[in-house]
């Protein structure tokens, strides 16, 4: 048993050493990522939320060391995830109700990460029903039409909880694009 742990240990190690910005260019490259932003600018236009995409290729070296017996490679991921909403100011919108969609392609992790606003008014069942049928997509190596899907269901989400009240309106307050559209790929 401890022999098979320290095994998983020093293969997920290796996996996060090995895996790099390479990887993610490979999964999502320069058109994808600009088709993945022209569906997140657009689904932005029904909603005053603001949705970034986060894809990366492997947890930093500092997040994998911290993996041992109390803490698991899921919570270091949720931790992650956690770190970029912050990072990637998705906390910091008008309205707190910013989404985060994270991806950690070398665990074929998926999180999802909603600000207070919208926390509360979105189950964690329809996140996990978002996050499952974009792992389907995922595990089938269709990334765009996984990450489409999973971007038009939080913009349903959004639309529902948060719609633009006339989206044609150049005086709508909400209007600001508070956030970058385009996907954060490391």
């Amino acid at each position: 048993m401890m022999m098979m742990m320290m095994w998983q240990k020093l293969s997920t190690r290796l996996r996060h050493a090995w895996w790099d910005e390479s990887d993610t260019q490979q999964a999502i490259p320069p058109a994808m990522s600009r088709r993945l932003e022209a569906l997140v600018a657009a689904s932005e236009q029904r909603h005053t939320g603001q949705i970034r995409l986060c894809i990366e290729a492997a947890l930093p070296g500092s997040y994998v060391a911290r993996l041992d017996a109390s803490t698991s490679l899921q919570a270091l991921v949720r931790q992650r995830s956690v770190m970029m909403f912050s990072k990637l100011r998705v906390w910091d919108t008008q309205h707190h109700n910013g989404v985060l969609i994270y991806l950690l392609l070398a665990e074929r992790a998926i999180e999802i990460v909603a600000d207070r606003n919208l926390a509360g008014r979105v189950s964690p069942e329809e996140w996990q029903a978002v996050v499952g049928r974009l792992a389907s997509a995922l595990a089938a190596r269709q990334h765009e039409e996984g990450l489409t899907q999973a971007i038009a269901e939080t913009s349903a989400l959004l639309a529902q909880h948060f719609e633009r009240i006339n989206p044609s309106a150049a005086t709508d307050s909400h209007q600001t694009n508070e956030l970058p559209d385009t996907p954060h790929l490391q």
